[in-house]
Protein backbone atom coordinates (compact mmCIF):
# COMPACT_ATOMS: atom_id res chain seq x y z
CA UNK A 1 0.00 0.00 0.00
CA UNK A 2 1.51 3.12 -0.85
CA UNK A 3 2.64 5.24 1.93
CA UNK A 4 0.98 8.67 2.61
CA UNK A 5 3.62 11.92 3.03
CA UNK A 6 2.64 13.71 5.89
CA UNK A 7 1.03 17.25 4.79
CA UNK A 8 2.01 20.73 6.25
CA UNK A 9 -1.52 21.00 6.30
CA UNK A 10 -4.32 20.51 8.99
CA UNK A 11 -7.32 21.57 11.13
CA UNK A 12 -6.97 25.28 10.19
CA UNK A 13 -6.19 24.80 6.77
CA UNK A 14 -8.48 26.20 3.93
CA UNK A 15 -8.41 25.52 0.02
CA UNK A 16 -6.00 28.10 -0.80
CA UNK A 17 -3.65 27.31 1.53
CA UNK A 18 -3.54 23.24 0.04
CA UNK A 19 -4.10 24.67 -3.70
CA UNK A 20 -0.79 27.64 -3.22
CA UNK A 21 0.87 26.90 -6.55
CA UNK A 22 -1.12 24.26 -7.91
CA UNK A 23 -1.55 24.78 -11.80
CA UNK A 24 -4.71 23.00 -12.75
CA UNK A 25 -5.01 24.32 -16.25
CA UNK A 26 -5.95 21.27 -18.68
CA UNK A 27 -7.99 19.38 -16.26
CA UNK A 28 -11.95 18.91 -16.11
CA UNK A 29 -13.43 18.42 -12.91
CA UNK A 30 -17.45 17.71 -11.74
CA UNK A 31 -19.06 18.77 -8.71
CA UNK A 32 -21.76 17.52 -7.47
CA UNK A 33 -24.57 19.71 -5.20
CA UNK A 34 -21.90 22.66 -6.33
CA UNK A 35 -24.91 25.51 -5.53
CA UNK A 36 -24.20 25.98 -2.11
CA UNK A 37 -21.56 25.36 0.80
CA UNK A 38 -18.78 23.19 0.92
CA UNK A 39 -19.63 22.40 -3.14
CA UNK A 40 -19.27 25.70 -3.62
CA UNK A 41 -15.91 26.56 -1.94
CA UNK A 42 -14.85 23.05 -3.25
CA UNK A 43 -15.77 24.33 -7.23
CA UNK A 44 -14.66 27.72 -6.22
CA UNK A 45 -10.69 26.62 -5.41
CA UNK A 46 -10.40 24.13 -8.55
CA UNK A 47 -11.60 27.15 -10.73
CA UNK A 48 -9.31 29.28 -8.91
CA UNK A 49 -6.27 27.05 -9.47
CA UNK A 50 -7.13 26.70 -13.03
CA UNK A 51 -9.42 23.65 -14.13
CA UNK A 52 -12.54 23.85 -15.90
CA UNK A 53 -15.08 23.01 -13.50
CA UNK A 54 -18.87 21.61 -13.82
CA UNK A 55 -21.16 22.18 -11.21
CA UNK A 56 -23.79 18.85 -10.97
CA UNK A 57 -26.95 20.82 -9.43
CA UNK A 58 -30.90 20.01 -9.26
CA UNK A 59 -31.91 23.34 -9.38
CA UNK A 60 -29.91 24.65 -12.78
CA UNK A 61 -31.06 28.36 -12.35
CA UNK A 62 -28.61 28.40 -8.75
CA UNK A 63 -26.22 26.59 -10.48
CA UNK A 64 -25.85 29.02 -12.98
CA UNK A 65 -26.37 31.97 -10.58
CA UNK A 66 -23.19 30.11 -8.39
CA UNK A 67 -20.95 29.31 -11.96
CA UNK A 68 -21.29 33.36 -12.82
CA UNK A 69 -20.24 34.18 -9.28
CA UNK A 70 -17.29 31.81 -9.37
CA UNK A 71 -16.19 33.27 -12.30
CA UNK A 72 -16.28 36.75 -11.45
CA UNK A 73 -14.21 35.84 -8.46
CA UNK A 74 -11.57 33.66 -10.51
CA UNK A 75 -11.28 35.19 -13.51
CA UNK A 76 -11.92 32.11 -14.90
CA UNK A 77 -14.81 31.85 -17.27
CA UNK A 78 -14.94 27.71 -17.99
CA UNK A 79 -17.06 27.14 -15.44
CA UNK A 80 -20.64 25.23 -16.65
CA UNK A 81 -23.96 23.67 -15.46
CA UNK A 82 -25.04 20.34 -15.57
CA UNK A 83 -28.71 19.36 -14.29
CA UNK A 84 -28.45 16.46 -11.84
CA UNK A 85 -30.98 14.87 -9.83
CA UNK A 86 -28.90 11.95 -7.41
CA UNK A 87 -32.27 10.72 -6.42
CA UNK A 88 -33.36 10.24 -10.07
CA UNK A 89 -31.82 7.39 -11.58
CA UNK A 90 -32.41 8.47 -14.95
CA UNK A 91 -31.19 12.07 -14.48
CA UNK A 92 -28.32 10.08 -13.25
CA UNK A 93 -27.91 8.34 -16.57
CA UNK A 94 -28.57 11.01 -18.93
CA UNK A 95 -26.13 13.15 -17.34
CA UNK A 96 -23.60 10.72 -17.38
CA UNK A 97 -24.38 9.95 -20.65
CA UNK A 98 -23.97 13.77 -22.17
CA UNK A 99 -20.86 14.02 -20.66
CA UNK A 100 -17.65 14.66 -23.42
CA UNK A 101 -14.11 13.70 -23.31
CA UNK A 102 -12.25 12.94 -20.05
CA UNK A 103 -12.83 14.00 -16.46
CA UNK A 104 -9.45 13.95 -14.48
CA UNK A 105 -11.75 15.09 -11.12
CA UNK A 106 -14.73 14.15 -9.73
CA UNK A 107 -16.22 15.15 -6.42
CA UNK A 108 -19.16 13.41 -5.23
CA UNK A 109 -20.10 15.81 -3.02
CA UNK A 110 -23.89 16.56 -2.87
CA UNK A 111 -25.50 15.00 0.17
CA UNK A 112 -28.99 15.41 2.48
CA UNK A 113 -28.83 14.73 6.17
CA UNK A 114 -31.07 13.24 9.17
CA UNK A 115 -33.76 13.49 7.48
CA UNK A 116 -36.54 13.27 9.75
CA UNK A 117 -38.85 10.69 8.59
CA UNK A 118 -38.47 7.76 6.45
CA UNK A 119 -38.70 8.67 3.06
CA UNK A 120 -38.41 6.39 0.34
CA UNK A 121 -37.47 7.13 -3.65
CA UNK A 122 -40.24 6.04 -6.17
CA UNK A 123 -38.04 2.63 -6.48
CA UNK A 124 -38.37 2.08 -2.95
CA UNK A 125 -34.63 3.58 -1.74
CA UNK A 126 -34.40 5.19 1.17
CA UNK A 127 -33.36 8.59 0.37
CA UNK A 128 -30.33 9.20 2.53
CA UNK A 129 -29.11 6.30 1.00
CA UNK A 130 -30.10 6.97 -2.49
CA UNK A 131 -28.65 10.61 -2.54
CA UNK A 132 -25.19 10.36 -0.19
CA UNK A 133 -24.41 6.63 -1.82
CA UNK A 134 -26.62 4.94 -4.75
CA UNK A 135 -26.86 8.10 -6.94
CA UNK A 136 -23.52 8.87 -6.69
CA UNK A 137 -22.65 4.91 -7.26
CA UNK A 138 -24.47 5.32 -10.30
CA UNK A 139 -22.72 8.58 -11.60
CA UNK A 140 -19.61 7.30 -11.02
CA UNK A 141 -20.08 4.10 -12.63
CA UNK A 142 -21.56 5.81 -15.86
CA UNK A 143 -18.52 8.40 -16.02
CA UNK A 144 -15.96 5.21 -15.60
CA UNK A 145 -14.30 5.70 -19.49
CA UNK A 146 -14.14 9.30 -19.23
CA UNK A 147 -12.12 9.03 -15.91
CA UNK A 148 -10.45 6.47 -17.18
CA UNK A 149 -9.64 8.99 -20.31
CA UNK A 150 -8.00 11.67 -18.09
CA UNK A 151 -4.96 9.10 -17.10
CA UNK A 152 -4.70 9.69 -14.18
CA UNK A 153 -8.45 10.18 -12.56
CA UNK A 154 -9.31 11.23 -8.69
CA UNK A 155 -12.52 11.04 -7.17
CA UNK A 156 -13.29 12.02 -3.36
CA UNK A 157 -16.38 10.76 -2.09
CA UNK A 158 -17.92 13.10 0.44
CA UNK A 159 -18.12 10.94 3.73
CA UNK A 160 -18.56 11.87 7.22
CA UNK A 161 -17.59 10.82 10.97
CA UNK A 162 -21.50 10.15 11.37
CA UNK A 163 -20.30 6.80 9.45
CA UNK A 164 -18.74 5.61 13.48
CA UNK A 165 -22.49 5.29 13.95
CA UNK A 166 -23.31 2.63 11.45
CA UNK A 167 -22.27 0.11 9.23
CA UNK A 168 -24.48 -0.77 6.17
CA UNK A 169 -26.98 -3.72 7.28
CA UNK A 170 -27.07 -5.13 3.46
CA UNK A 171 -30.22 -7.44 4.95
CA UNK A 172 -32.15 -3.81 5.25
CA UNK A 173 -30.93 -0.85 3.32
CA UNK A 174 -34.55 0.30 2.91
CA UNK A 175 -35.84 -0.25 6.54
CA UNK A 176 -38.34 -2.03 6.02
CA UNK A 177 -37.53 -3.75 9.53
CA UNK A 178 -35.78 -1.71 11.53
CA UNK A 179 -36.90 1.53 12.98
CA UNK A 180 -36.02 4.33 11.36
CA UNK A 181 -33.72 6.85 13.19
CA UNK A 182 -32.33 9.64 11.23
CA UNK A 183 -28.71 10.25 12.08
CA UNK A 184 -28.11 6.35 11.90
CA UNK A 185 -29.59 6.19 8.39
CA UNK A 186 -27.60 9.15 7.41
CA UNK A 187 -24.45 7.55 9.26
CA UNK A 188 -25.14 4.27 7.25
CA UNK A 189 -25.25 6.30 3.77
CA UNK A 190 -21.74 7.61 4.48
CA UNK A 191 -20.33 4.25 5.34
CA UNK A 192 -21.73 3.35 2.08
CA UNK A 193 -19.39 6.78 0.55
CA UNK A 194 -16.09 5.44 1.90
CA UNK A 195 -16.89 1.65 0.90
CA UNK A 196 -17.50 3.27 -2.67
CA UNK A 197 -13.74 4.59 -2.71
CA UNK A 198 -12.41 1.88 -1.42
CA UNK A 199 -13.65 -0.80 -4.59
CA UNK A 200 -13.58 1.66 -7.03
CA UNK A 201 -9.86 2.16 -6.14
CA UNK A 202 -9.59 -1.48 -6.46
CA UNK A 203 -11.46 -2.13 -9.59
CA UNK A 204 -10.09 0.75 -11.11
CA UNK A 205 -6.93 1.74 -10.20
CA UNK A 206 -5.20 -0.34 -13.21
CA UNK A 207 -7.28 2.34 -15.17
CA UNK A 208 -5.02 4.83 -13.70
CA UNK A 209 -8.60 6.21 -11.27
CA UNK A 210 -8.27 5.96 -7.20
CA UNK A 211 -10.73 7.19 -5.05
CA UNK A 212 -10.38 8.35 -1.79
CA UNK A 213 -13.21 9.48 1.08
CA UNK A 214 -13.23 12.63 3.05
CA UNK A 215 -14.76 14.03 5.87
CA UNK A 216 -14.62 17.91 5.63
CA UNK A 217 -15.47 18.70 9.44
CA UNK A 218 -18.63 20.48 11.26
CA UNK A 219 -19.62 23.40 9.07
CA UNK A 220 -22.67 25.86 9.42
CA UNK A 221 -24.28 24.83 5.73
CA UNK A 222 -27.95 24.14 4.85
CA UNK A 223 -27.16 20.36 5.54
CA UNK A 224 -28.37 20.96 8.56
CA UNK A 225 -31.53 22.09 8.20
CA UNK A 226 -33.62 19.30 9.97
CA UNK A 227 -30.47 19.01 13.20
CA UNK A 228 -31.70 22.57 14.46
CA UNK A 229 -28.55 23.90 13.04
CA UNK A 230 -25.18 22.90 13.97
CA UNK A 231 -24.37 21.26 17.37
CA UNK A 232 -20.76 20.86 17.63
CA UNK A 233 -19.02 22.86 19.78
CA UNK A 234 -17.68 26.05 18.70
CA UNK A 235 -13.58 25.25 18.75
CA UNK A 236 -14.46 22.19 16.59
CA UNK A 237 -16.30 24.29 13.95
CA UNK A 238 -14.82 24.99 10.61
CA UNK A 239 -15.40 27.73 7.66
CA UNK A 240 -16.60 26.65 4.55
CA UNK A 241 -12.63 27.09 3.58
CA UNK A 242 -11.58 24.77 5.84
CA UNK A 243 -14.05 22.53 5.57
CA UNK A 244 -13.78 22.66 1.77
CA UNK A 245 -9.51 21.66 2.15
CA UNK A 246 -9.97 18.07 2.53
CA UNK A 247 -11.43 17.41 -0.66
CA UNK A 248 -9.59 19.96 -2.36
CA UNK A 249 -6.10 18.22 -1.16
CA UNK A 250 -7.69 14.70 -2.32
CA UNK A 251 -8.81 15.76 -5.33
CA UNK A 252 -5.66 18.06 -6.56
CA UNK A 253 -2.60 18.08 -4.41
CA UNK A 254 0.43 16.16 -5.97
CA UNK A 255 1.48 15.32 -2.66
CA UNK A 256 -1.51 12.71 -2.80
CA UNK A 257 -0.91 11.24 -6.20
CA UNK A 258 -0.86 7.93 -6.55
CA UNK A 259 -2.91 7.52 -3.13
CA UNK A 260 -6.13 5.54 -3.00
CA UNK A 261 -8.64 3.73 -1.16
CA UNK A 262 -8.36 6.01 1.98
CA UNK A 263 -10.47 8.11 4.38
CA UNK A 264 -9.17 11.67 5.36
CA UNK A 265 -10.53 14.44 7.77
CA UNK A 266 -8.83 17.48 8.42
CA UNK A 267 -6.09 17.24 5.72
CA UNK A 268 -4.35 13.79 6.85
CA UNK A 269 -4.64 10.72 6.78
CA UNK A 270 -7.28 9.21 9.62
CA UNK A 271 -6.40 6.59 11.80
CA UNK A 272 -8.49 3.79 12.57
CA UNK A 273 -10.39 3.39 15.74
CA UNK A 274 -12.14 0.12 17.35
CA UNK A 275 -14.46 1.36 18.67
CA UNK A 276 -17.04 4.75 18.67
CA UNK A 277 -14.98 7.51 20.06
CA UNK A 278 -16.18 10.59 22.55
CA UNK A 279 -19.06 13.01 20.47
CA UNK A 280 -17.19 14.94 17.81
CA UNK A 281 -13.86 12.55 17.75
CA UNK A 282 -12.28 11.51 14.37
CA UNK A 283 -11.07 8.89 13.09
CA UNK A 284 -12.31 5.74 10.49
CA UNK A 285 -14.40 2.59 11.25
CA UNK A 286 -12.72 -0.57 10.24
CA UNK A 287 -16.31 -1.66 8.79
CA UNK A 288 -15.78 1.22 6.31
CA UNK A 289 -12.77 0.23 4.90
CA UNK A 290 -13.04 -3.49 4.95
CA UNK A 291 -12.62 -5.15 1.31
CA UNK A 292 -15.27 -7.37 1.83
CA UNK A 293 -17.99 -4.78 2.93
CA UNK A 294 -16.57 -2.64 -0.02
CA UNK A 295 -16.99 -5.74 -2.78
CA UNK A 296 -20.33 -6.48 -1.54
CA UNK A 297 -21.58 -3.53 -1.80
CA UNK A 298 -20.42 -2.63 -5.36
CA UNK A 299 -22.46 -5.57 -6.07
CA UNK A 300 -25.28 -5.06 -4.12
CA UNK A 301 -25.47 -1.41 -6.17
CA UNK A 302 -25.21 -2.98 -9.56
CA UNK A 303 -28.50 -4.98 -8.73
CA UNK A 304 -29.86 -1.61 -7.46
CA UNK A 305 -29.30 -0.23 -10.98
CA UNK A 306 -30.91 -2.94 -12.54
Amino acid sequence: MTEIPQTPFGFTSTTDDVLAGVDLSGTRALVTGASSGVGVETARALAGAGASVVLGVRDVDAGRRTATRISESTGNPAVGVGRLDLADLGSVRAFAAAWDGPLHILVNNAGIMALPELTRTPQGREMQFAVNFLGHFALTLGLHDALARAEGARVVSVSSNAHLYAPVVFDDLDYRFRLYHPIGAYGESKTAAVLLAVEATRRWSGNGVLANAVHPGAIATNLQKHTGGLQTPPERRKSVGQGAATSVLVAASPLLAGVGGRYFEDCAESPVVHERPPLFGGGVAPFALDPANAERLWETALTLLA
